[in-house]
């Protein structure tokens, strides 16, 4: 009946005496004028990007970050000529990253002060020329075009690289990103899931030990190990040295798709990690962590998921694509990630909501008793 009426419904709007109608009569004119806008916005989105990128770079959303500036200041300080300084500040209005205020001064906007209030967001901004670059040909990409995309270099699992444990600047980069995309949801987790009861937790493909730090943080009876890539774990060995948390987190540096990760556990926390496999590692992944756990142990799948109320614009949109540019990976519902922890031997799954499932979801499950 549903694919009836929306049968229905398409044979309407496409009728161009309908639009027509819609657009001139007073009660329905506003809808139409709002589904015009925003077809317009899937045609302009990289446009908006660009202009959110240039006022990124050119410090002009920090500039403004305490207080309104005259146009003429603005544009000095980033260095630009008065009049492409005018440009760039209207457009960043239109789009609410600034807002124009009285006497020709500039001063934050609301998606402005967000972005200047959570610095992971200005990494994504600028990470996200990579992300254009590979897409500048989207249907290359979904016909699995064999060069190796930018995306897929940066990410050093994805690239199979970095098994070593010296640090490049490759993988500088990437735990920095990891790291400040992580600030953004660490409490989430944490306020969503009640880890009073672990003794000993392993986060695995742990990054740089932003979530690990935030959890250690939180209580001061947790301990933990990070395990990850080689010279990924060493780097997160430096930040709990340098955070004073380096005898209640250790690090172990591995290849969770090839080598033995450690054991004996009460809980795994598996934090943006799954998605970013096939089907065939995350099987061979979260068996390996059956194994490790302690009896009864708990794991932890945190990550965007497909499927959920408010998701689809970031799972099955933004990360549908990324995963597919990277060459790994896919955003999955929450009953795909049940069937795989069900088939590597967990049980009592239950899925838990955080309070921006935009950014992250859980899964909960236990290993045999």
């Amino acid at each position: 009946m549903r694919d009836h009426l929306l049968a229905i419904r398409d044979r309407i709007l496409l009728s161009t005496r309908f639009q027509r109608l819609a657009a001139a009569f007073p009660l329905t004119r506003p809808i139409a004028n709002a589904q015009a806008q925003k077809a317009f916005d899937l045609c302009a989105g990289f446009v908006y990007s660009q202009i959110t990128l240039a006022c990124v770079r050119l410090g002009v959303l920090d500039a403004v970050r305490d207080g309104v500036l005259s146009i003429d200041v603005l544009a000095a300080r980033a260095g630009l000529p008065l009049a492409r300084a005018r440009v760039l500040v209207n457009a960043a209005a239109a789009i609410g990253l600034l807002s124009l205020r009285s006497r020709d001064r500039i001063g934050l906007g609301m998606k402005g002060a967000a972005i200047v209030a959570n610095p992971a967001i200005s990494a994504l901004i600028e990470h996200h020329a990579l992300l254009y670059d590979d897409l500048s040909d989207p249907v290359a990409v979904l016909r699995g075009r064999e060069d190796s995309g930018r995306i897929r270099r940066f990410w050093p699992y994805a690239a199979g690289g970095a098994r070593g444990a010296e640090e490049t600047q490759e993988i500088k980069a990437y735990c920095e990103l990891m790291g400040h995309s992580q600030e953004l949801i660490s409490n989430d987790i944490i306020a969503a899931v009640s880890f009073a009861g672990f003794g000993r937790v392993l986060d695995i493909g742990g990054g740089d030990g932003t979530f690990l730090a935030a959890l250690a943080r939180s209580s001061s009876s947790f301990s933990g190990c990070l395990f990850d890539l080689p010279a990924v774990a060493d780097r997160a060995g430096r930040n709990f040295e340098a955070a004073g948390l380096s005898d209640r987190c250790e690090v172990v540096g591995g290849d969770f798709l090839v080598d033995q990760m450690p054991s004996g556990f009460d809980a795994a926390t598996l934090v943006r990690v799954l998605h970013d496999h096939d089907d065939g590692d995350a099987a061979r992944l979260l068996s390996s962590v059956c194994r490790g756990l302690q009896p009864g142990g708990t794991v932890i799948i945190a990550e965007p998921m497909s499927g959920m109320a408010g998701t689809a614009t970031v799972a099955d949109a933004y990360f549908g694509f990324y995963l597919m540019a990277m060459g790994s990976g896919r955003p999955r519902r929450p009953d795909e990630i049940s069937s795989l922890l069900i088939a590597a031997g967990f049980r009592d799954v239950r899925i838990v909501r955080t309070r921006r499932p935009l950014l992250v979801c859980i899964v909960i499950a236990q290993s045999p008793k």
